[in-house]
């Protein structure tokens, strides 16, 4: 905006004299003419350029999951993180499609076990199957300020879910029955399901707010709806195989709406509500560091420590650095190699936590001459707690 200083000329005037004596012909007073005063011109202001910033909808936000514009009130409430089963018995699930973030990270067994980060969910009447907790999942779901849904949990996490930031909604708690329900098409513990309105029932009963924490600036670094991010130094990446060991799940690129499309067990993945496949816009890897705890069954994933990774997007990888910049419950940030943070493309986003003594096996190429996983014939019993 320009501001204008303007400043006022005073003029004075001058003062006739008037002599005395004897008495003459009166003269015609002498006129004396003055000079015009010019004002001077306004003095013009330019303030510094601003960048030119994102032009929002009106009643509309920038999602902290997506990027992309939502209502404020989906994009102003607090998500739900929402425990899903990954089993063969379990799939497809239900609702994962509307999660704007998943991760996928392994459990026992080496099954994996995955959590969807939920803004849009009103409309859903079944999210599931819902199972339990594990401690490094309650670390993600708090980088985006969730609260977090799960059915009982190992008993490494209890200390965690006794936090007084942590809001949880279990189904093992005397209120759980409000919040989730079982069918009858599966047998427990594989259909134990929650809805909207079941999370909103767990939010009230224990007072939660749905406002986000004042300090909360959002996970991401999102590029400008419309506008795609292109990487630097960048290697193909229209084939993504993960090699988790049992459902050995791997992503193929779709070059005509720049989508990563999932499979797992040898086949397409799909939400059980649409039956459409699962697809995302970005793929984050992070190499993480674990340990057995001391009983030798449960992992101890090290979601603090940082490490390497990847982020790969339009059919394209790069190596990234991921660090928690010192703040333990605050979100991971993603480094190039030039040290900058990245900025992801708008849309959905799968997060695999891979154990970083299996780095070496992830395969990330241009698909050329890759043979696809055969069908996988997985004991449909295998499972964690």
């Amino acid at each position: 905006m320009k501001r204008y200083k303007v400043v006022l000329a005073c003029v004075l005037a001058s003062a006739v004299l008037f002599g005395c004596g004897k008495k003459e012909e009166p003269k015609e007073p002498e006129v004396k003419e003055e000079e015009p005063v010019q004002e001077e011109e306004p003095e013009e202001i330019v303030e510094a350029e601003v960048p030119d910033k994102e032009q929002i909808p009106d009643g509309m936000v920038k999602s902290y999951l997506t990027g992309e514009y939502v209502s404020e009130a989906i994009g102003t409430r607090r998500p739900v993180a929402v425990m899903l089963n990954n089993i063969k018995k379990a799939v497809p699930q239900a609702g994962i499609a509307n999660a704007g973030v998943v991760y996928e990270a392994p459990v026992e067994g080496g099954i994996t076990r995955l959590m969807g980060i939920f803004e849009d969910y009103d409309n859903l009447t079944k999210i599931g199957s819902v199972r339990s907790c594990r401690d490094y999942y309650i670390y993600y779901a708090l980088e985006f300020d969730a609260i977090y849904a799960h059915y009982g949990q190992a008993a490494y996490a209890l200390p965690y879910l006794d936090l007084e930031n942590v809001n949880n909604l279990s189904g093992l708690s005397g209120y759980g029955s409000q919040v989730y329900y079982r069918t009858k098409d599966r047998k427990a513990p594989h259909n134990a399901y929650t809805s909207f309105e079941g999370l909103q029932k767990g939010i009230e009963i224990n007072g939660y707010t749905q406002e986000y924490s004042s300090d909360y600036t959002g996970h991401y670094q999102f590029a400008k709806v419309g506008e795609t991010v292109s990487l630097e130094n960048a290697s193909p990446a229209a084939y993504v195989r993960l090699h988790y060991k049992v459902n050995d799940p791997w992503f193929e690129y779709h070059q005509d709406d720049g989508l990563y499309y999932r499979f797992q067990y040898g086949e397409p993945q799909i939400d059980e509500l649409t039956g459409e496949q699962l697809a995302y816009k970005n793929i984050l890897i992070e190499y993480s560091p674990w340990e057995y705890y001391p009983d030798g069954s449960y992992l101890n994933v090290d979601t603090l420590s940082g490490g390497s990774g990847k982020y790969i997007t339009n059919g394209q990888a790069i190596d990234v650095t991921w660090t928690k910049n010192g703040n333990e419950w605050g979100p991971t940030r993603y480094y190039d190699a030039s040290g900058n943070e990245i900025t992801l493309n708008t849309g959905k986003t799968w997060v695999c936590i891979v154990q970083d003594t299996e780095a070496a096996n992830v395969e990330i190429n241009d698909g050329t001459g890759t043979e696809q996983p055969a069908p996988s014939e997985v004991d449909e019993n295998l499972d964690a707690e």
